[in-house]
């Protein structure tokens, strides 16, 4: 009986040290390679530096509270000019159907041209009911993606259409996708909008600021600033 305990006990402990290595496995595998630049997309060209204030926005195209927590963050932007630089990271939400070949369209267009970013953005939250998941329910996922290239060649031209559907057949799109979604889970990104401040989360996450908050939160970081003895954060991409 003791023997039999005995081998039972070792089992046990047998398939546990057994559990322990492949997880210990999977997360080693699980764990997201670091891309070779920074993710995201720079609005007009506002690199960082020292008395500049950092925003990270996670938007994703085709949600409704992304479309509406833009034009009050845009008006910021345009308030404070220089004072402010943004980062735009598409994270598209599993349960809207379109939004990671969304997200791909704006990488694409971002690969082809820096400047046209976020007007392919703006047009999609301008047309995004076009996306919304019972819109394209009876779509193939290869007519939606004709769908989009059809929209932003429209956007931009007929002429972008050749370029913009080779883009979806470019694996780097595809992964430079990926690596935005990886990049928001990894700051702990559930849900759009979500903002980052100077590398903060700002406490109402996933709810759209109007115009009046974020005056509220950068106008006491300006005052700060100016403040003898404060020393402000750098930020490197």
């Amino acid at each position: 009986m003791e023997i039999h305990k005995s081998k039972k006990g070792f089992l046990i402990l047998l398939s546990a040290f057994l559990f322990v290595c492949n997880l210990s496995a999977w997360m080693i595998n699980a764990q997201v390679s670091i891309p070779a630049r920074f993710d995201g997309f720079m609005y007009k060209n506002r690199l960082p530096h020292a008395d500049m204030i950092m925003i990270e926005a996670f938007l994703d195209p085709v949600c409704p509270d992304s479309r509406d927590s833009w034009p009050p963050l845009k008006r910021a932007l345009d308030h404070y000019g220089s004072r402010l630089s943004l980062i735009v990271h598409p994270f598209p939400l599993p349960y809207h159907d379109n939004a990671f070949v969304s997200s791909r369209a704006l990488h694409i267009v971002n690969k082809l041209n820096t400047s046209a970013t976020y007007y392919l953005l703006e047009k999609f939250f301008k047309h995004q009911e076009k996306f919304y998941n019972q819109q394209t329910l009876q779509m193939s996922r290869a007519s939606v993606v004709d769908h989009i290239v059809r929209f932003v060649s429209k956007a931009f031209g007929d002429d972008s259409s050749s370029a913009v559907a080779s883009g979806f057949n470019d694996r780097n799109t595809d992964l430079a996708t990926r690596v935005s979604f990886k990049y928001g889970c990894s700051r702990g990104v559930a849900g759009t909008p979500s903002f980052f401040v100077n590398g903060f989360p700002l406490p109402d996450t996933n709810s759209t600021l109007d115009y009046n908050g974020w005056r509220s939160i950068i106008d006491p970081l300006i005052t700060a600033q100016r403040q003898p003895g404060v020393e402000t954060p750098r930020f490197f991409l």
